[in-house]
């Protein structure tokens, strides 16, 4: 997003996006106040961010929330709390719009913390409590956090020959030395620009460390690729992100994960979205990437060590079965296969696990014959 002007009057002009959400803001308020003139008790239907009430869509390939809701009324002694919370978090994230600044969810429930007048009763106990209120916002006005002015703490870097504007600043990712461009929390079109890519791929790695090794190795410049990490589960930075690089560039993803349930569950968010963000997987899922590694197989055809067998527990078992399960696994032969040898082997690998074979094997030989060989998961 380029810097925000201001209009002779003071305030900040608004981008398309914000005046959208203002809106949908706008409408939530609009609900109360009909609601008290026509002397009925308010409420808010707030779509239920369950298992239960979210579906695959087959033809788009992608998870969609479903229509079951959950009402929360003013005049409810249980929920009356949670009601008045969620106009207060609505407020704020207006304010923010309004002033053109955006804060941390951190910042936000300081920003609305404060002992309501009269009581000795806090608006929030603790940010805990907040948390999801936000999450509520998000799904009932149909908005992302991110444009209610709202971002988490960074957690993911990318480096390669891409050229982009960050507010402003133009940035070449292919000069960020060994710590590479910090990818932000919100990275909506109003704040970043993509200006030049020369790149083929996309690779994305599930952990810092198996990042580093890359960029030390260079592995972007030799593979003329765009190199990404997400510190883990990728969080919404990061998601989006990569939909952008694929969609708006046409970039190809990649994802090297490890061989557990965890790194087939983080293949599984990028690609066909989660359940908590279902509303929004249209924006953010990438059905088409694939998935490169760990596998269950390189045990043996990489020839690793003993050493290097990690034995899985009963939870990794039960989430091996439940992920075999997901209704965009279980048609699958090769995941299935895939699956059932991870239950047989009775172990789980790292990626850092090739380093038993070379430090840059895993740059140097791994990932380059994989993709050459087109050898992955769907």
């Amino acid at each position: 997003m380029a810097k925000r002007t201001q209009k002779s009057n003071g305030k900040p002009r608004l981008s398309k996006q914000d005046r959208h959400t203002l809106r949908q803001l706008e409408q939530l308020a609009h609900t109360v106040v009909q609601a008290a003139r026509r002397h009925r008790a308010p409420y808010l239907d707030i779509p239920a961010r369950s298992l239960s009430n979210v579906r695959f869509n087959k033809t788009r390939r992608i998870l969609e929330m479903g229509r079951n809701t959950n009402r929360r009324q003013l005049f409810n002694l249980n929920q009356a709390k949670s009601y008045m919370q969620t106009l207060l978090v609505a407020s704020g994230c207006k304010r923010l719009i309004d002033e053109g600044k955006t804060t941390s969810i951190r910042g936000l429930y300081y920003m609305l913390k404060h002992t309501i007048k009269g009581t000795k009763e806090e608006t929030f106990d603790e940010q805990a409590e907040c948390d999801p209120v936000i999450e509520d916002l998000e799904v009932l006005v149909r908005c992302l956090r991110e444009e209610l002015h709202l971002y988490a703490q960074k957690k993911g870097d990318m480096v390669g020959p891409l050229v982009l504007v960050d507010n402003g600043d133009q940035i070449d990712c292919s000069r960020m030395g060994s710590g590479g461009y910090g990818i932000p929390s919100i990275v909506e079109p109003e704040r970043i620009q993509f200006k030049k890519c020369t790149a083929d791929f996309v690779l994305h790695v599930e952990k810092d460390t198996v990042w580093q090794r890359f960029n030390e190795d260079k592995f972007w410049k030799k593979h003329n690729c765009i190199l990404t990490h997400g510190g883990g589960q990728p969080p919404r930075g990061v998601r989006r992100l990569l939909y952008r690089l694929h969609h708006e560039l046409e970039l190809p993803i990649y994802c090297l994960l490890d061989n557990d349930p965890w790194g087939y569950y983080i293949y599984s968010v990028i690609k066909q979205g989660s359940i908590n963000l279902a509303f929004e997987s249209q924006r953010m899922a990438v059905p088409e990437a694939r998935y490169l590694g760990l596998r269950s197989k390189d045990f043996q055809e990489c020839e690793l060590s003993e050493s290097v067998k990690i034995g899985l527990t009963d939870t990794d078992r039960k989430r091996a079965r439940q992920i075999a399960q997901y209704p965009w696994f279980a048609h699958k032969k090769k995941w299935q296969k895939e699956i059932q040898q991870l239950l047989d082997n009775d172990f789980k690998l790292e990626v850092e696990a090739l380093i038993s074979k070379d430090i840059s094997y895993v740059t140097e030989v791994y990932v380059p014959e994989r993709i050459a060989a087109g050898d992955f998961l769907d």
